[in-house]
């Protein structure tokens, strides 16, 4: 059996490791004091006041940036909305950043066809519009009722000097957007606007996946499982909603054409596509579409602007009341009282963008209360 014996260590080396390092002297920078007594008053009135110019300071650039946000938002929403439409293209074989390719040419598509299709006629029948619109203020008095009206209360004559002091010497584009420079800052505004959201929403829909990886590094690693299905959960939704709401918009413009077609109301094509465009705004909408297809149509006779009018007053309650309910609670699977209530808030707190993110917000919200908080309440 072979015996190992211990190796001998030289004595040099042995006194190398008995050796100890010199402490080194520490410099002498006096007793520390007595903590800071936070019960003091001034103490407690500095911090209040230190914090509340920070809050302060911090809401004020949230303030001055809220157009950036803004932007941000809607493309986040975008990026969401358009994404089963990527999954969709990616389940067929295509990879993330060739699906991500057809979905944005297939949206630029859309609204190039838009802008060829529908943008021309509307600009003629708005001049048509605008240089009639006195002749059809006039046109009004040979109704006994409103001429009755007129002669007490001079309803009409006070809307044709309206009219006529709007639109003198041509100048009715010009006057609404604030003097020429107003309309180049419009104009400007709105192109930088929309090339923004394009862009974010490319970036956003392409890197999705990694913004929800790298998101979900600050949750646990215990609960990173139950959060990241949550997380699809919600950009589900969101989906499902961009899809419910262009349902409804395409039922919108088809029953626009169809309305058209039959009391020939003119360009009833471009104005199904306002019209479709106009579907995708949540509440006022259809209060747009509704003012531009019944002036359009008021170009040819008063009866029928009226016809289009009062059709469009009775779809829209046929959708407010029958189809959003159906859809968006199929969709989203929430009741369809809690989509009025979340868009009427949304629009009232943000504006637009508060209408488009309510109603998807909501559904998220109650995702969260049915997986999270709903389980522990029945525990307790």
């Amino acid at each position: 059996m072979a015996i190992f014996k211990k190796p001998r260590v030289s004595a040099k080396f042995a006194e190398l490791n008995r050796r100890k390092p010199a402490a080194k002297k520490r410099e002498d920078f006096g007793k520390p004091g007595l903590p800071v007594d936070t019960t003091r008053p001034f103490y407690f009135g500095f911090m209040v006041t230190a914090g509340a110019l920070v809050a302060l300071t911090v809401l004020q650039a949230l303030a001055s940036a809220s157009a950036v946000f803004i932007l941000i938002i809607v493309s986040l929403f975008l990026a969401a909305g358009l994404n089963p439409a990527v999954l969709y293209f990616q389940n067929r074989g295509l990879n993330r950043a060739g699906s991500v390719g057809v979905v944005m040419g297939l949206v630029l598509l859309f609204v190039a066809l838009f802008i060829a299709v529908a943008a021309p006629p509307l600009v003629d029948q708005g001049n048509q519009l605008i240089s009639n619109a006195p002749q059809l203020v006039k046109d009004l008095n040979n109704n006994a009722f409103i001429n009755d009206l007129n002669n007490r209360f001079g309803v009409v004559d006070s809307l044709q000097n309206r009219i006529d002091s709007i639109i003198k010497d041509g100048e009715f584009a010009i006057t609404a957007f604030g003097g020429v420079i107003g309309v180049g800052k419009a104009v400007v505004s709105g192109l930088v606007s929309a090339l923004t959201i394009l862009i974010l929403t490319l970036y956003f829909l392409a890197s999705l996946p990694q913004v929800v990886q790298i998101g979900l590094k600050f949750v646990p690693a215990s609960r990173r499982d139950r959060v990241s299905k949550l997380s699809n959960a919600i950009i589900t939704r969101v989906g499902s909603f961009v899809g419910g709401q262009a349902i409804i918009a395409t039922l919108a413009a088809i029953f626009i054409l169809s309305l058209g077609l039959i009391i020939d109301m003119p360009y009833s094509g471009p104005l199904a596509m306002v019209v479709l465009v106009c579907g995708f705004i949540p509440l006022i909408g259809h209060f747009i579409g509704m003012t531009i297809v019944t002036l359009v149509s008021l170009t040819k006779s008063p009866s029928t602007a009226i016809i289009a009018l009062a059709g469009y007053i009775i779809y829209v309650q046929i959708e407010n009341y029958l189809i959003t309910p159906r859809i968006m609670r199929k969709s989203l699977a929430i009741p369809g009282l809690v989509t009025i209530i979340a868009a009427l808030l949304g629009t009232s707190l943000l504006g637009l963008v508060g209408g488009l993110l309510a109603v998807p917000i909501a559904a998220a919200v109650l995702l969260i209360l049915d997986e999270v908080v709903f389980p522990k309440t029945e525990q307790s």
